[in-house]
């Protein structure tokens, strides 16, 4: 019994740290962009975690892990369960750590939203991810759907999470098109820089550090401490992805970009939830070292295709995250997948390509239903509300002024109407 309690504790401090990412999310994105939209961005992170944690509540955990089909899960519903029968984790514990994952999903995906989405299209979208996006994806390969049913290896959600968000968060650009300036006529691509790389840097540590919770409490026991062994992973994938990035924008630029540097961290971090319990150290820190180059380059070619992506969302979370999840099928080792009936050991253990061909269609299948459904809402939306992006006049002034009425650095940047009446 001690065990079990130990257990539940650990997996409620798991759940702490990620939800602690919000602010870590709130930092980089408001550091990332420009000092107009700060307050914006902190304020609509916390009303949709609201938002998001009360649709998980209604019907996220019952479409996820109810009673159901391969598709969805069917019961559930206002989800109120207080029992606890003494053995593993207690069903209300369970549930406060699921929940985070969504959060954490819908707040990657409204990085393609920033700086020039309505509030009222937060709203609607945050509804609609948490409802009909996120917990289909989390059931087909988490909640005993059809996914999981191929044995597809997704130990923290490298595509749960990150690609499902991402693949959002991908939609919106299109759909709310560039953000005025970022390009020219000539096709070229202006800096628009974020307005604190401190405020950024803050946020990839904060990051950092719930991502032990994230990765770490998916052990979801205390059992001969291999959340330790998890760990250790992380931490050492998310080096790698630092190092490696920073490398390569050295080499390309002659400068060791900080901007750059950050996102390396956060690609390997991405880069290793999916394979975190299921390789060796070794590979872990190639993992992250790939994840890090991969990222720069995925920057690169997202603003040649200008799509506007202000907070690399589509890169971090996106492609790094499809390298992750892929990762599983080259790397797995026999004793954390094949002896333990999760899935099959990977291509340079002997498992040959049958693991890397379940984690290519897990992959596509779940990027292709999150994007398409996420296109298909935004664009009724767009039709519907008359728009989903403010107005030209109110993106130039800032979100904070036109959807709050006031800015988040309101000594920096006064009040236009107090001016006047001053």
């Amino acid at each position: 019994m001690e065990t079990v309690l130990m257990d539940n504790l650990w997996v409620i401090i798991g759940t702490f740290l990620v939800f602690l990412m919000l602010g870590g999310f709130i930092l980089l994105e408001a550091g990332s962009t420009r000092m107009k939209n700060a307050g914006h961005i902190a304020g609509k992170t916390i009303f949709t975690a609201g938002i998001g944690s009360l649709m998980f509540w209604a019907i996220g955990w019952g479409f996820i892990y109810g009673e159901g089909n391969g598709f969805i899960g069917l019961s559930d519903f206002f989800y109120g369960d207080a029992s606890f029968s003494g053995e593993g984790l207690s069903p209300a514990v369970d549930f406060m750590f699921q929940m985070m994952f969504a959060l954490v999903a819908m707040t990657i995906a409204f990085g393609g939203f920033a700086e020039r989405a309505k509030l009222s299209a937060y709203v609607i979208f945050a509804v609609l991810f948490s409802a009909v996006i996120y917990p289909v994806v989390a059931h087909w390969i988490w909640g005993g759907g059809w996914l999981a049913d191929h044995g597809k290896q997704d130990f923290a959600g490298s595509t749960v999470v990150h690609l499902t968000g991402a693949m959002a968060a991908l939609a919106a650009t299109i759909v709310l098109k560039p953000r005025i300036g970022k390009y020219n006529k000539d096709g070229s691509s202006n800096d628009l820089a974020g307005h604190n790389q401190v405020y950024t840097a803050l946020g990839v540590l904060l990051l950092w550090v719930g991502w032990f919770g994230f990765n770490g409490a998916s052990t979801f026991e205390v059992a001969d401490a291999f959340f330790g062994f998890v760990m250790l992973n992380t931490q050492l994938a998310a080096a790698a992805g630092a190092v490696s990035a920073m490398l390569v924008a050295y080499v390309w630029t002659g400068k060791a970009d900080v901007p750059t540097t950050l996102n390396g961290a956060l690609a390997g971090l991405v880069a290793i939830t999916a394979p975190a319990g299921f390789v060796a150290p070794w590979a872990a820190v190639i993992i992250g070292l790939i994840g890090g180059v991969i990222v720069v380059y995925s920057m690169k070619l997202f603003d040649r295709a200008k799509i506007d992506d202000p907070i690399f969302a589509l890169s971090v979370h996106g492609t790094v995250g499809v390298w992750g999840t892929l990762a599983n099928g080259l790397f797995a080792v026999p004793a954390f997948s094949t002896e333990i009936g999760w899935g099959q050991a990977g291509l340079f253990y002997g498992g040959g390509f049958t693991q890397l061909g379940v984690q290519t269609v897990g992959v596509v299948a779940s990027g292709l239903y999150a994007f398409v459904v996420a296109f298909i809402i935004l664009k009724v939306m767009d039709k519907v509300m008359g728009g989903i992006r403010v107005s030209e006049e109110e993106e130039i002034v800032g979100l904070d002024l036109s959807e709050h009425g006031g800015y988040g650095y309101p000594e920096n940047i006064p009040h236009p109407e107090k001016q006047k009446g001053a």
